[in-house]
């Protein structure tokens, strides 16, 4: 069976919280537990509770493994690849409203794990995204989601206009960030049932996903900059739609 790796204190401990069959074996870097590194000592813990292979080996074959990358000293090996999932796996089981973000055209696997820190601090019930002119669930992004890529679903589209006019069918509202919006995010209204779709900076959200949206709304700009980064505009309007559901 193939395997692949993540990396990195937070993805490997979500990972034995949420799926810990799928973890095959742990490696760390033996002088960071000689050292009695406090986030090491945490993480064996986790390893021993869930009975995970552990092996110990120089810091520069982990470097080799995966080259360039920010491994903190710890790396899981998973069986298999991702297991596939459909948004109507997760639509089915929700006892509340749906709370969706969908991303169109976010390349930079940076930004991408950024939004699905945002995205599982917001309490985002899945992303979305589609197949093609996006990055994927690369090495660099679970890094960055700091283990929000193995608790929040994150679900790959063949046409992201179509998905949002069936999410439409289910009386999920859905609204476009855009700079182009008449309407500011603080003065629009919106049922509990939503799905966000944000762009790509600079490229914005496509015309034609724009045109599937039932409202549009921009962030409004005080300063010289005319956008924000994708991940910060996700945090903006996913938190003052949280901070709406919880009546403040």
């Amino acid at each position: 069976m193939s395997t692949r790796l993540i990396f990195g204190f937070h993805a490997i401990t979500a990972k034995l919280r949420h799926d810990p069959e799928a973890v095959r074996e742990i490696l760390i870097d033996a002088s960071r537990r000689e050292k009695g590194d406090k986030r090491v000592q945490d993480l064996l813990r986790y390893v021993e509770r869930c009975g995970v292979r552990l092996s110990l080996m120089d810091g520069r074959r982990l470097d080799a493994m995966l080259p360039g990358a920010r491994h903190q000293g710890v790396m899981a090996r998973l069986e298999g690849g991702r297991k596939a999932v459909f948004i109507d796996d997760v639509l089915d089981t929700l006892e509340t409203p749906p709370f969706l973000l969908a991303l169109d055209g976010v390349t930079d696997p940076r930004n991408l794990g950024a939004c699905l820190r945002v995205a599982d601090g917001a309490g985002v019930h899945a992303v979305i995204a589609p197949r093609d002119r996006a990055v994927g669930l690369t090495e660099v992004a679970i890094k960055v989601a700091s283990g929000a890529a193995e608790s929040v679903p994150y679900i790959t589209v063949t046409n992201l206009a179509r998905t949002l006019r069936e999410l439409k069918e289910r009386d999920i509202h859905v609204i476009g960030a855009t700079g182009e919006a008449p309407q500011s995010l603080y003065a629009a209204q919106w049922p509990a049932a939503t799905v966000w779709v944000l762009g790509a900076e600079g490229k914005g959200v496509r015309r034609l996903v724009l045109e599937t949206c039932d409202q549009r709304v921009h962030i409004p700009m005080r300063g010289g900059t005319e956008s924000l980064n994708v991940a910060v505009a996700a945090g903006v309007c996913l938190f003052e739609a949280v901070r709406r559901s919880e009546g403040g």
